[in-house]
């Protein structure tokens, strides 16, 4: 490409990135190191900002620490300060701290207050920089300190005491229509959710979905005011929470990253990998039991998959169901009895239409009224047994205080291995003088 036509592709990076956000972002994750390196270079600061901001964690770490210390010390000092200790944390303590060395004492104080917290916490992530305000000011002062500080926009102004202790918030529309004498206690209302510092992602996610807040302040051990989880760092921590439990529920681990080490990953999924050949042994010793029945009719071996398919699909769409009602606290534990006779009663239905529709394939296939007959009940008793047991499973973990996702696959597939294989051998070993 020709040095004219060079400003030109520049120009046009430029305005894609500023004009679609959202897409650009996307677009500039899939780049190479080395390629987001020479594009953030080219940027002027305010652009190059704008670009880091949009990077995942793991890929913003590795870039800061390839860039020119020039650059690295404007990301870090306007960038977002819950993202740039997001990708700090990932670096070795000396290089952390020789980043964090680059910017000033203000920037500093308020990034130490956020490595401090583990990644998972609401401490890593809220934002230091708010306006706290007391109850004794009026609107036109209220109004002069926010042209003054310029807080990051928020929905809500929070009130604290003379120790910094959250007292109550002040809605901004409320503000706004308000005259200029009025007194900020007038407006005042409680604060419906809080969380403190070491509080877990999932608690910060509940407290999300109980109050439908935009904005979430965060606390010491004291109650006093220390950040405000921003409405955009409540969506990424719901997001985020969602793909946990995809994880766990496969059996990886909540904190493996797409670029984690090798040796790490080996090192969290192996206990579940070899769980899951002992549970798979556990089904072939079931189909074992049932070798002679197997070698005299070859065609069980050729249906078997059908079965254990069905019911494990099954099992898996009653398993989402119930993990969705007790992550969205659409149900409790107590409830369990009312889900699994729901899912019984489903599958059920579901059993015995899918089994028809089978049977009637299998007499076609076979000519054989005994082996339809077979996969046909067999099919309805597997499916049963993998909705109730996918409905069952997780409120079985979350009784026991566990997780109601890890690993919680692992033990369905087990389990609708096992009985679908046992219906339809042990009912075809019953009606052996009917194939």
């Amino acid at each position: 490409m020709s040095s004219d036509a060079m400003p030109a592709v520049y120009a046009l990076n430029q305005t894609f990135v500023r004009r679609h956000p959202l897409p650009a972002q996307h677009a500039i994750n899939q780049l190479s190191v080395d390629d987001l390196i020479e594009l953030l270079q080219r940027q002027a600061v305010t652009d190059m900002v704008m670009i880091w901001d949009g990077l995942m964690p793991d890929m913003a770490s590795l870039v800061l620490q390839k860039l020119p210390e020039t650059n690295v010390r404007q990301i870090l000092q306007r960038s977002n300060p819950v993202h740039v200790a997001r990708a700090l944390v990932r670096m070795a303590t000396e290089e952390r701290l020789r980043m964090m060395s680059l910017v000033d004492s203000t920037r500093q104080l308020e990034l130490n207050s956020l490595v401090q917290y583990p990644e998972e916490s609401a401490g890593s992530l809220m934002d230091p920089r708010f306006l706290s305000l007391n109850e004794t000011l009026s609107v036109r002062e209220v109004l002069h300190k926010i042209r003054k500080f310029k807080p990051n926009f928020s929905r809500q102004l929070y009130i604290t005491d003379s120790k910094g202790q959250l007292q109550s918030m002040v809605e901004m529309h409320r503000l706004a229509l308000a005259e200029a004498g009025d007194m900020l206690i007038a407006l005042a209302q409680p604060v419906p959710g809080l969380v403190e510092a070491t509080a877990t992602r999932e608690e910060v996610v509940e407290q999300l979905e109980t109050h439908r807040v935009t904005d979430l302040p965060v606390v010491d051990t004291d109650g006093r005011l220390i950040g405000i989880i921003r409405y955009d760092a409540l969506i990424d921590a719901v997001r985020e929470e969602s793909s946990v439990d995809i994880l766990t529920m496969v059996g990886a681990n909540r904190d493996e990253r797409a670029q984690s080490p090798v040796s790490f990953v080996v090192r969290k999924r192996l206990p579940w990998l070899s769980i899951n050949l002992l549970t798979a042994f556990l089904a072939a010793s079931v189909v074992g039991l049932f070798e002679s029945t197997i070698a005299t009719y070859t065609a069980l071996a050729v249906l078997l998959p059908v079965v254990a398919g069905q019911s494990g699909n099954t099992g898996a769409q009653a398993l989402a169901v119930t993990m969705r009602g007790l992550a969205l606290r659409e149900i409790g534990t107590s409830q369990w009895l009312r889900v699994a006779r729901k899912e019984v009663g489903a599958s059920f239905i579901n059993g015995i239409a899918i089994a028809l529709v089978t049977a009637l394939g299998v007499l076609v296939w076979s000519s054989s009224t005994g082996l339809a007959l077979v996969i046909g009940s067999s099919m309805v008793i597997a499916m049963v047994a993998a909705a109730f047991s996918g409905a069952i499973i997780p409120v079985i973990l979350a009784s026991m205080g566990q997780d109601p996702a890890q690993s919680s696959s692992i033990i369905l597939t087990t389990v609708t291995d096992v009985v679908g294989f046992f219906a339809f051998l042990g009912i075809a070993t019953l009606l052996s003088g009917m194939l």
